[in-house]
């Protein structure tokens, strides 16, 4: 996931936890089973591996980890494609493809002050220091005079006179280095640029991993600096001129890039499929080697269930490991058949965290819905940050809520807190959303150690990975083998839920038309959330498996009047009050 800090979390207490809320036995029986069948420790151990790495695609650490989810598949009874008959329900690949440009890995790197013993700076104890694309520095290093731009503007690079210096600023290294080296000459750079929710009064040693361009025909360096470094190398700079030596060792080398796809076949409608993504790059715990180690163990399960016929998913299951973002967005754009038969989409990032350590909340991040246009209420975007969207942007379905609800069916008799976001985008869920595919993003924030080098597997919890993995394995579960009843009791969660919505809705524009609110734009949102509810009921004709039947068709029919009843009630109470 990528940052950009904007509005501060609140966790918020979920309507659809109350205690009158409908159940279905069958999705009950689901979920217990998935209760009893995925292991945390299980789970942990590869999250364990896949963190051992710094990874970016087709380095060291990344095909290590693709290499050791397959290897689990293998034990679980995935065949290789390629040797794959008709028959065979578990098959997996290894997808290859060149890159563009080449994969880079750190091996060590220290920032010591001339005159003083102790390194200011030491890959062992801060291995995110290393700007990814930085190239080594010669034997011994390089040493040269620091000098602070500050906030890095134009006027303060020029007034340093950073040609052959050493530049340190407050802001991203990438701007830094362009400007400083790039630019101006400078002979490398040394960024600060920790948000203030990873807590740096506190974290005082943290650094989050950034980079630099890569350029096939220069080969510069930049060092991101933490709290108490930049303090460090300041306070020299206050007594007087300071010299700094700075000893890189990285690899730039060609590779290709690695996708893993697993999959199990739908017995009945194979060519329809449930897809799940988690991204193998990045060089965290819990961003994102969780995802992949909760899915290599939701794969590992699904297997077995089906195997012994406790479950027989009529559609396709696919399971991506992969370069985030790109894997998926190929995955969707490579092949137009496989595609049409996508159904739904659902992004594993950031899924195990030990929140009593990282501050962070479980969170489904919703497909487009009208609380990302008016965020009001409980609806509160995160530190990550989104802006506002539009009414021609939202995508009615009713994914949100079945999401939504089969976490909510873990979290019953637990402490589970779970919690939703406005659509913010940024992870695996996205090429869902631009192939006009459902997608939702599973994941946890605000992370006091999100991106820096404390993202370390002592904050993943393997109770936190399998809260994840049964809500998101039931999903899959329930949606590729719904028959007319399950239909029917989903219309129905989400006929429950846009009602309960269209209430708080309806509230919320009372009180705000008391505050001076006109009622025609109060009116606009409540249209809004009807519309999209209307629309997400639609969206359920593609629920049962081999089509509507006509008890379906009648359901969805009465839960549209329902709401549209609901909305009339709304808007007469708007305008009367």
């Amino acid at each position: 996931m990528r940052v950009l800090p904007i509005f501060l979390l609140l966790p918020v207490a979920l309507p659809a936890q109350a205690p009158s809320r409908p159940t279905h036995p069958a999705l009950l029986r689901t979920r217990d089973q998935l209760r009893t069948e995925l292991s945390g420790p299980r789970a942990l151990a590869t999250t364990t591996f896949v963190e051992r790495y710094w990874r970016l695609p087709g380095n060291t650490g990344f095909n290590a980890a693709i290499a050791h989810v397959a290897a689990i598949l293998d034990s679980a009874g995935f065949v290789p494609a390629e040797r794959a008959r008709p028959e065979d329900r578990f098959t997996y690949r290894v997808e290859r493809r060149p890159m563009a440009r080449p994969t880079w890995e750190p091996d060590g790197g220290r920032v010591s002050l001339i005159g003083r013993t102790d390194p200011v700076l030491r890959y062992e104890t801060n291995r995110h220091m290393l700007g990814m694309y930085s190239a080594s520095t010669p034997a011994g290093g390089v040493e040269g005079e620091l000098v602070s731009v500050g906030k890095g503007t134009a006027a303060e690079l020029d007034a340093g006179n950073v040609p052959g210096k050493i530049v340190m600023g407050d802001l991203p290294l990438g701007r830094l280095y362009t400007e400083a080296v790039v630019r101006r000459g400078a002979l490398g750079a040394m960024a600060y640029n920790m948000p203030a929710y990873t807590r740096p009064e506190a974290n005082r040693h943290s650094i989050q991993f950034s980079g630099i361009p890569w350029d096939s025909a220069r080969a510069g360096w930049g060092v991101a600096l933490s709290s108490a470094a930049r303090e460090t190398l300041l306070a020299a700079l206050a007594t007087g001129p300071a010299r700094v030596r700075v000893e890189l060792s990285t690899r730039l080398y060609r590779a290709e890039e690695l996708t893993l796809v697993a999959e199990v076949r739908g017995s009945t409608s194979p060519a329809e499929r449930f897809v799940f993504s988690a991204h193998v790059q990045e060089p965290g715990a819990n961003d994102n080697a969780s995802g992949a180690g909760a899915l290599a163990e939701m794969e590992r399960v699904t297997a077995g269930l089906v195997r012994r016929g406790a479950q027989d998913p009529a559609r396709t299951i696919t399971f991506l490991w992969g370069d985030e973002i790109s894997a998926t967005a190929r995955f969707l754009r490579e092949d137009s058949v496989r595609a049409a038969g996508v159904r739904w989409g659902l992004s594993l990032d950031m899924v195990g965290e030990d929140t009593r350590k990282t501050g962070g909340t479980f969170l489904i991040e919703k497909m487009p819905d009208p609380s990302a246009i008016w965020t009001r209420g409980e609806d509160r975007h995160t530190e990550w940050g989104g802006a506002a969207l539009t009414i021609s942007q939202m995508t009615p379905h009713y994914f949100n809520d079945v999401v939504l609800n089969r976490c909510v069916d873990q979290a019953t008799g637990t402490d589970w807190l779970v919690g939703t976001n406005p659509y913010e985008g940024g992870s695996d869920h996205v090429p869902f959303l631009r192939a006009q595919k459902p997608g939702i993003l599973l994941w946890h924030f605000t992370d006091q150690f999100y991106h820096t080098d404390r993202d370390r597997i002592e904050n993943v919890s393997p109770t936190e990975l399998v809260n994840v993995g049964v809500c998101a394995l039931a999903t899959a579960l329930t949606l590729t083998s719904a028959d007319g009843a399950t239909a029917e009791f989903l219309v129905t969660e989400v006929e429950r839920a846009a009602l309960d919505r269209i209430g708080r809705e309806t509230a919320l524009s009372v009180a705000a038309v008391t505050q001076g609110s006109s009622r025609e734009q109060e009116l606009q949102i409540l249209t809004a959330w009807a519309d999209w509810y209307r629309g997400a009921l639609d969206s359920a004709i593609d629920l049962e498996v081999g089509g509507p039947s006509a008890r379906v068709r009648a359901r969805i029919t009465r839960a549209r009047d329902t709401v549209t009843q609901a909305f009339e009630r709304a808007r007469r109470q708007v305008f009367e009050e």
